[in-house]
């Protein structure tokens, strides 16, 4: 069968209309987009905020952990959710100033969405401020444990440290946190899904 020039001008505005369809999307935009169903919705994330190398990422592993352990490395800002196939889920990450982070292990106790958030007495005396939080602070977009947070427990008493999101996200990749893990709101969800009740976390410090 033979195609007429008047049915190639045609059919092309057709095949060019299909072809603009598929267009590339990148993945980080995908990762920090807006998420509108969640019981706060949280807005997309603009990308010049977040330094390439702390965005969300699968990569390769090696490390002894199991399938399903939460791996938090302080001096590199990093979290490792160890996958199946020698890969895991990479986050950057805000961790404790010095003196005051969590080293060892742990298992996850609970999770929460959108947990409610009460200062410690050290907290109040570290900033007095923060005792008009002391009966507590609803979650919500203003919540400093952000979006969601697991709990860490050890020997099945609660170690008051916590990996949370933030509503600062500007500290991740610093030492600034009371001892708790900040993530962004984004990953913090992307954890949230994956990590299970009862999951080792392993948190190295040097």
């Amino acid at each position: 069968m033979t195609l007429s020039r008047r049915g190639l001008l045609i059919g092309m505005p057709l095949f060019l209309a299909g072809c603009a369809t598929r267009t590339f999307q990148n993945p980080a935009v995908l990762a920090y987009g807006p998420v509108p169903d969640d019981k706060y919705p949280l807005p997309a994330m603009p990308l010049d905020q977040i330094a390439p190398e702390l965005r969300r990422q699968k990569v390769a592993y090696s490390g002894p952990h199991a399938p399903g352990t939460i791996v938090v490395n302080t001096p590199e800002r990093r979290l490792y959710y160890v996958m199946e196939g020698g890969e895991a889920m990479r986050y950057g990450i805000g961790v404790g100033k010095a003196g005051l982070a969590l080293s060892g292990s742990a298992k996850v106790g609970r999770k929460a969405e959108w947990p409610s958030w009460t200062p410690t007495g050290n907290m109040i005396r570290r900033d007095p401020r923060n005792k008009r939080f002391a009966g507590g602070m609803a979650g919500g977009l203003n919540n400093p444990l952000g979006a969601r947070a697991l709990y860490l427990y050890r020997g099945g008493n609660d170690t008051m440290f916590r990996i949370h999101g933030t509503n600062q996200p500007k500290s991740i990749g610093h030492a600034m946190s009371s001892g708790c893990v900040r993530m962004l709101n984004h990953d913090v969800i992307d954890l949230y899904a994956r990590a299970e009740v009862g999951a080792q976390v392993v948190v190295v410090q040097a």
